[in-house]
C-alpha cells in the first residue's frame, strides 16, 4: 500500500525509535533484531557466515554479545552505564570485573578534549581489549583511588549477518541499494541508511512492470559486504547495472554525491542528472577509499559501477562518531528528501533507453496519430511540442533518453508522458 506524506514522515520516525536503542555491531543479537524488525515492511532473506571462515583477504570474526556494563567509582558513584548509553563502551570489548587504579583506567578511557560534552564511539574489532567511552567533562571529574570495572560481554564462535531483499523486474539487470547496519545508537551515520532504503524498497515495490531488478543490501559495514562479495560477486558482477550505498542521508546539509571509480559511467551521471534538476544546490566528490562499502564494490577486481549519494559526508559533520549524532540532530523531512532523490534515479533507469523513431526519414506527421495541436498561435507555449519533435529527432536507436534530455537541459523524466504517447502511437 503506497503512503502519503505524512505516513512516510511518520512511519520513519517509528522505525528509527525503535531500532534507535539497539546495540549493533559487527556480529550478534543487535544485528539480527535490527534486521528482523526491518523486516516487517520488507521480504528480507537473512543469511549466514561462521566465525574463521575466510573471505578474500579477511576472516569473519568472532561474535561479541554484551549484556551490561559500568563503572564504579571510589564515592560510589556508577558512571559509563551501558544501559543508559551503548556507546559507553568500546565496541567489541573483552570482558572485565575487577578493581584498578584511576592510573590504569585511563589507559582504558576515551574521550574527546575538543568535544567535552559527548560520548565517542570506539572500536576494537580486531584486537582484543576492554574499554569505555566517556565524556571528557566526566574524564576531568575522576579522582584518584580504586575503581571497579565491570564488562558483562563475551566473544565466541559464531557467525556474522547480512541480508538482502529483491524486487524482481523483466530484466536480470541489477540495481543495488547497499547500506549497513553495525553501528550502536547513531542517526547519521547509522539509522538514517537502512531506514532510507527501508523506504525506498515500500516505493519501488509499488511499481508496476519493473524493467530492472532491484537489490537491497543490510550488511555490517566492510567485513560485512566483503563476506557478502566472496559469496555473491561474481553474479553481481556480471549483472549489475548500478548501485549505491546509503549512508548520512538524513542530516540537514545540502546533497553529496561520491562518484564510483568509473566516474564517467551511468551510475554517476544518472545521479549528478536528477541532483541537477531536483535540488537547488548539491555537491560531487570524487571516488576515494576513505568513505564506506563503495570501496569494495569498487575494488580491482569487481571494479563494479556504485556510487554514494549522500548529504554531508561521514567525518564532515562534527556529530560523527559520537553521541551528538542523535535524533535532534537528524530530521526526518530531509531523511525523506534523500529518498525522493533515490527514487527519481530509479525511476530514470526505468525510463531511460535507446528508442527508434519509426519514421527515419524526415519528422513523422503528428497530426494524424494525434501528437499535434488543432490549433497553435504564436502565443501558444510550444515546449512540450518541441520536445517531443526533439526526442523523435535523437531517436535513432543509439542515443539514450538521459542524453537526449540532457541536451536540451531537460529532466528524463519530463519525457514520460512523451515516452508513452510516442509508444501508444507506434512511433517507437
Amino acid at each position: 500500500m503506497s503512503l502519503n506524506r505524512e505516513e512516510e514522515l511518520a512511519k520513519l520516525e517509528h522505525y528509527f525509535d525503535r531500532l534507535w536503542p539497539i546495540c549493533r555491531s559487527l556480529t550478534g543479537d543487535g544485528v539480527r533484531e535490527s534486521l528482523a524488525i526491518l523486516g516487517e515492511e520488507m521480504d528480507l532473506k537473512t543469511s549466514a557466515i561462521k566465525s574463521g571462515e575466510q573471505v578474500f583477504d579477511w576472516t569473519v570474526p568472532k561474535e561479541w554479545r554484551i549484556r551490561d556494563a559500568y563503572i564504579v567509582c571510589p564515592d560510589g558513584r556508577k558512571i559509563a552505564q551501558f544501559k543508559e548509553n551503548n556507546l559507553h563502551v568500546l565496541n567489541y570489548s573483552t570482558p572485565v570485573d575487577r578493581m584498578v587504579s584511576l592510573e590504569e583506567l585511563k589507559d582504558h578511557l576515551y574521550s574527546l578534549p575538543s568535544m567535552p560534552k559527548a560520548i565517542p564511539y570506539v572500536t576494537s574489532y580486531y584486537k582484543e581489549k576492554w574499554g569505555f567511552c566517556i565524556s571528557h567533562e566526566e574524564l576531568e571529574r575522576l579522582g584518584e583511588g580504586d575503581y571497579r570495572v565491570f564488562i558483562d560481554s563475551e566473544l565466541f564462535d559464531g557467525e556474522l549477518n547480512y541480508a538482502e531483499a529483491v524486487l524482481e523486474g523483466e530484466s536480470g539487470k541489477e540495481i543495488l541499494f547497499s547500506t549497513y547496519i553495525c553501528h550502536p545508537s547513531m542517526a547519521n551515520n547509522e539509522l538514517s541508511g537502512p531506514l532510507a532504503t527501508l523506504m525506498l524498497y515500500r516505493r519501488l515495490q509499488a511499481v508496476k512492470n519493473r524493467k530492472f531488478t532491484y537489490r537491497f543490501l543490510f550488511a555490517p559495514e566492510t567485513i560485512g559486504v566483503i563476506a557478502y562479495l566472496a559469496r555473491e560477486g561474481q553474479g553481481l558482477k556480471a549483472n549489475l547495472e548500478a548501485g549505491y550505498v546509503l549512508t548520512c542521508c538524513g542530516d540537514r546539509g545540502i546533497p553529496t554525491y561520491k562518484r564510483s571509480k568509473k566516474e564517467t559511467h551511468l551510475v554517476d551521471e544518472m545521479a549528478i542528472h536528477t541532483l541537477k534538476h531536483l535540488s537547488d544546490e548539491f555537491n560531487t566528490i570524487p571516488f576515494s577509499v576513505g568513505g564506506s562499502d563503495e570501496r569494495q564494490y569498487c575494488s580491482p577486481g569487481f571494479n563494479l559501477p556504485v556510487g554514494s549519494l549522500m548529504r554531508t559526508p561521514y567525518q564532515q559533520f562534527k556529530e560523527y562518531h559520537t553521541s551528538f549524532d542523535n535524533k535532534d540532530f537528524i530530521s526526518f523531512g530531509h531523511l525523506l528528501e534523500t529518498v525522493d532523490f533515490y527514487t527519481k534515479i530509479a525511476q530514470g533507469f526505468e525510463l531511460n533507453d535507446c528508442y527508434l523513431n519509426a519514421v527515419q526519414y524526415c519528422e513523422p506527421q503528428l497530426g494524424k496519430r494525434g501528437l499535434y495541436p488543432d490549433s497553435i498561435t504564436s502565443e501558444d507555449p510550444r515546449t512540450e511540442l518541441h520536445r517531443l519533435l526533439h526526442f523523435l529527432s535523437f531517436s535513432d536507436g543509439r542515443t539514450s533518453l538521459l542524453k537526449i534530455a540532457e541536451l536540451r537541459n531537460d529532466h528524463i523524466l519530463d519525457y514520460v508522458d512523451i515516452v508513452n504517447r510516442c509508444k501508444n502511437a507506434g512511433l517507437v
